[in-house]
């Protein structure tokens, strides 16, 4: 497929001491770095943002070069702008996963792929009082996704999928069965937010556009709902730190605090890592689960009981 014999016939040289390399060698010498990948996503590794690295790479970088020099090029070449988080999380991850798959098969020999050095997490949540500005300042329809998401710490895109079938008004229960890490799981909320959703659609799409359609739940579809949000966010006064996403900062924090519960924390928050919820759970003041309950913020208690004795916590 080239157009000039001279680089042809570089390209036959090339492949050819490949195909000496690998019969002399095996077949972890000259495996490409989109061969490696290939085999990661047959066996069902994640696909997101694979794509623009395998574009970049080209079909005939060898996995055995792929080395921090080469990252660092990359990250030049796809993000020369990005924060150390995207990098890590869009270039530097998926890599390092598909060469770990490479090195499981004995393809490859072990190497650690280094991280960028992440400033420390968002700091921002919302004490109630700013909660309820913002929840009065929104829309009906944003005002019970606002609610939704405060009252579960589900992420947006799982709101936007959340299908009428799986809400349960009657145990103050919605079934969220997918999420970020392909872990299904039943969350809780309190009473305030299953008087919210009372009129709710009876079938599809619980939370719908102002139009009345379900969001499109293609990956960063979370912004759809960010004018609407912006717009409410404004008229509450609060600063443009706070993002949907914001939310779910507030409702760990919010949890934790009222319930002093980690492992409920986990388990209702989807995380497998400690960490991972751990950085989510902000410090609040002592007060904070009484400043709550006047707004109808009740945790890690039976939400239908109007006087809940004691959690209800399960495994998941």
């Amino acid at each position: 497929g080239l157009d000039h014999k001279a680089a042809a016939e570089a390209y036959r040289q090339r492949r050819e001491m490949q195909l000496v390399e690998r019969h002399a060698l095996g077949p972890a010498a000259p495996l490409t770095f989109a061969e490696a990948a290939l085999t990661y996503l047959q066996s069902g590794g994640e696909a997101r943002f694979l794509g623009p690295i395998l574009e970049a790479m080209g079909p005939d970088a060898l996995l055995r070069d792929i080395d921090a020099t080469h990252v660092n090029r990359l990250a030049l070449a796809l993000y020369p702008d990005a924060a150390p988080a995207t990098i890590n999380r869009q270039l530097i991850t998926p890599i390092a996963a598909v060469y770990a798959s490479a090195s499981d098969q004995g393809l490859a020999p072990p190497r650690r792929f280094t991280r960028r050095k992440e400033p420390p997490g968002r700091l921002r949540w919302l004490p109630p009082e700013e909660a309820e500005a913002l929840i009065r300042a929104a829309d009906p329809r944003t005002r019970r996704l606002i609610l939704f998401l405060l009252g579960t710490g589900c992420r947006p895109i799982e709101a936007f999928e959340l299908d009428a079938a799986d809400l349960h008004l009657d145990t103050c229960e919605a079934w969220i069965w997918r999420s970020k890490t392909d872990t299904p799981r039943m969350v809780q909320f309190p009473r305030r937010v299953r008087a919210a959703l009372q009129d709710a659609p009876a079938e599809g799409a619980v939370f719908r556009t102002p139009k009345g359609v379900p969001y499109l739940t293609r990956t960063g579809s979370g912004g759809q709902a960010a004018a609407a949000f912006n717009a409410a966010r404004t008229a509450a006064g609060l600063d443009p730190s706070v993002t949907p996403y914001t939310l779910r900062h507030t409702w760990a924090t919010w949890f934790y605090a009222a319930t002093k519960d980690f492992g409920g924390l986990m388990d209702l928050g989807g995380w497998s890592r400690a960490d991972t919820a751990n950085r989510y759970r902000k410090i609040a003041p002592a007060n904070l689960a009484t400043r709550l309950r006047p707004y109808g913020w009740q945790f890690g208690t039976n939400p239908t009981q109007e006087n809940p004795a004691r959690p209800i916590f399960k495994m998941i």
